[in-house]
């Protein structure tokens, strides 16, 4: 059984993963942080407790986070201190900080992520298999939509559906469009239009369970693996 720990355990992506976490018997949620001076912080939390000590991950055998770039880098700092194991599906890193996670990979494994969804990393390999095989004579269009919390624009996804075409075609995306509205969990389109057809290939997250549910699959996955960088490609090789 792998013991996760959960960053951000009281936040909308933590509950999530919080719910799915119970009901696989494969894992156990031994610890949740949060920020100091939260109101959560020393209640009961799955198998474990809330707190605000992130070397309290010494504990468990993965840690999850779901927060913002300078929590994670807290949070993969007593990684690194404990050699444990980390799935990070926060975005919005700057470029040192990705420098972070690099170095620490050398020293534990990570799985980071834009988009923890299996759907969205199927639909990864589809945009890839298109943008090889549709000629120059197609333009690249994006649209992605999120709710109006979301910081970063364009997503994260977006910016890693726009690498892909990128290295799979050296075509640019000719424009990403970005919507913040409401509630919207994620929804990421990808249009290739010709001179005589256009090829649709798109996504829509219902529910945020669906990154809850591949953290879960990624944390089963990065338990016990030796250090380097994991994407959730990798995680989709071993889920049967």
């Amino acid at each position: 059984m792998v013991k996760i720990a959960i960053c951000g355990c009281a936040g909308k992506m933590g509950t999530r993963i919080l719910n799915i976490a119970e009901k696989d018997k494969d894992v156990r949620v031994a610890l949740g942080l949060e920020a100091k001076g939260h109101p959560s912080v020393g209640s009961k939390l799955g198998g474990g407790e809330v707190s605000d000590n992130c070397d309290d991950v010494a504990q468990t055998d993965v840690i999850i986070d779901f927060t913002v770039p300078e929590a994670t880098m807290e949070h993969l700092d007593a990684a690194v201190r404990h050699k444990k194991a980390i799935v990070i599906g926060t975005t919005g890193f700057s470029e040192p900080q990705m420098d972070r996670i690099k170095e620490a990979s050398a020293k534990i494994p990570v799985v980071l992520s834009p988009n923890m969804s299996i759907g969205v990393n199927l639909l990864f390999r589809l945009v890839k298999d298109a943008a090889e095989k549709l000629s120059g004579d197609y333009t690249v269009r994006m649209v992605e939509a999120h709710h109006i919390h979301k910081k970063d624009s364009p997503s994260g996804t977006a910016k890693k559906l726009a690498q892909i075409i990128k290295e799979s075609s050296m075509r640019e995306v000719e424009d990403i469009k970005s919507i913040r509205e409401g509630e919207i969990v994620g929804d990421h389109k990808v249009t290739f239009e010709g001179p005589y057809d256009v090829v649709e290939l798109s996504h829509s997250a219902k529910t945020r369970d669906i990154f809850a549910k591949g953290a879960i699959a990624a944390a089963k996955f990065v338990a016990g693996k030796k250090p380097k960088i994991y994407d959730m490609q990798d995680v989709l090789g071993a889920v049967k």
